[in-house]
């Protein structure tokens, strides 16, 4: 066991870089770009590392599933994958991938085949009908998701999807629609969701939303018709369990104890980055919610909550004992209180809310882990009204007060100083030094 897990973590790792743009040249992995996510090849470095001996009776678990990397690669290894994601757009994503295998490549080249030429007489003014699909109502904002043109192109596309009577033909479609579907909005990925005009570029008016859909689904195909052939050398079609719903529920979701012989993951990082607003579109869109805000993305839900959700709350303090940890919340609900809870108070809480997560997670992770399972649990210290909050460092102590022992910490990269992040408006208390940002991995194992 390293000794020196709760101070700065190791230069080196071996690991490659955890990074998710790489996953764009990948099968599979490039269908939807995803900002929370990272590399296949950090997933397979962790599998090389910590799962030397594997087998088809292993399972790798990934609590925090995004669009799949975990569990597509683990897959691909010819493992068994039990996956949590609360997220329903990210969900679709992940449980198309691994039940590619099921999917008749030939009916669904005749179903694009299909869409190309119905999209051909939308855009040359060959339909003689008004589209029957309607844009949500939920989604608002500052500027239109599409312009009127793009929007009826849109509609003619939900038309043509909604109108495909086998289900997991129509969930591809909607995929490829949602994958692309900001490409011809007045929204960008810069790399958070934004509107084109805050960051120097034009307004859509028009696009050939068919063409960009079709070349979404070729790929989608392409890919679905490699995986057939790839599994068809592993020699058998591995289990796979993915749940629509929080890790927090895992308990009641399956019947097994002590089964998971692997965790890789990513939970959200303490910066209160608000991931349902970067699916957002995909979301409204492709009738994944109604109304206003994100319960679509089921928000309150989500690990760590976010500041939002819990600022206007009475104190909120750790529901377990680490006083080091406790001293940092209450060092900063005593900064800018003022502000009430747009200061320290609001702050701490959310602080707070975020380790109880924590602690609640791990406890959950001491029932589902085999003895000698390892969990790569990735995250980035943030900071917090001037005060860095180095949550590897406490994220490792948590894990062995919930049952489980830290064995190590990787330093994975150093992302970017913090001055803009230290100095922004939420995070008001300026650093008398720059912080950098990192990113580590930190490893903990099941004993007995």
């Amino acid at each position: 066991m390293q000794t020196t897990m709760f101070g700065a973590p190791p230069a080196t790792n071996g690991f490659r870089d955890s990074s998710f743009a790489k996953n764009k040249n990948l099968p599979l992995h490039r269908w939807v770009p995803w900002i929370a996510g990272f590399s296949a090849d950090f997933v397979d470095d962790a599998i090389e590392r910590y799962l030397p001996e594997k087998n088809g009776n292993c399972w790798v678990l990934d609590p925090f599933a995004g669009v799949g990397t975990t569990l597509v690669e683990s897959y691909l290894a010819g493992l068994n994958v039990l996956g949590f994601e609360i997220n329903p757009y990210a969900a679709l994503a992940t449980k198309i991938k691994l039940n590619a295998t099921r999917i008749s490549v030939h009916h669904l080249a005749a179903r694009i085949a299909a869409f190309e030429r119905f999209m051909e007489r939308a855009e040359n003014g060959g339909l003689k009908r008004e589209p029957r699909s309607q844009a949500p109502t939920g989604f608002s904002g500052r500027t239109q998701l599409f312009s009127p043109k793009v929007q009826r192109k849109v509609l003619y596309a939900l038309d043509f999807i909604y109108s495909i009577e086998d289900p997991t033909l129509c969930d591809i479609f909607r995929l490829g629609l949602g994958s692309v579907m900001v490409s011809f909005s007045n929204y960008s990925y810069e790399p958070s969701l934004t509107r084109r005009v805050a960051v120097g570029k034009a307004n859509i008016d028009d696009a050939n939303v068919g063409i960009s859909v079709s070349a979404k689904l070729h790929l989608m195909l392409e890919d679905i018709a490699w995986l057939q052939c790839h599994m068809k050398t592993v020699g058998y079609r591995p289990k796979v369990k993915v749940f629509s719903k929080s890790i927090f529920s895992a308990l009641e979701c399956v019947d097994q104890r002590n089964f998971v012989d692997l965790l890789v993951t990513s939970p959200p990082y303490l910066n209160n980055y608000h991931y349902p607003r970067n699916t957002r579109p995909q979301l409204h869109w492709l009738g994944f919610t109604s109304g206003t805000g994100y319960k679509g993305a089921r928000e309150a839900e989500s690990f760590g909550k976010f500041w939002q959700t819990v600022r206007d709350e009475g104190p909120i303090t750790l529901d377990f004992k680490m006083p080091e940890l406790s001293s940092i919340v209450e060092a900063i609900r005593k900064r800018n209180t003022n502000k009430e809870c747009y200061g320290g108070p609001g702050w701490a809480n959310y602080v707070a809310t975020y380790f109880n997560d924590a602690y609640k997670f791990c406890r959950v992770l001491s029932h589902l882990l085999k003895p000698k399972a390892a969990c790569i649990v990735v995250l980035g210290n943030s900071i917090i009204q001037g005060l860095e909050v180095k949550t590897d460092h406490f994220f490792g102590k948590i894990g062995e007060l919930a049952g489980l022992n830290f064995e190590d910490n990787h330093l994975l990269r150093n992302k970017r100083t913090g001055s803009s992040i230290i100095q922004s408006s939420v995070r008001v208390e300026e650093a008398k030094e720059k912080t950098v940002l990192y990113e580590s991995g930190v490893v903990l194992r099941k004993v007995s």
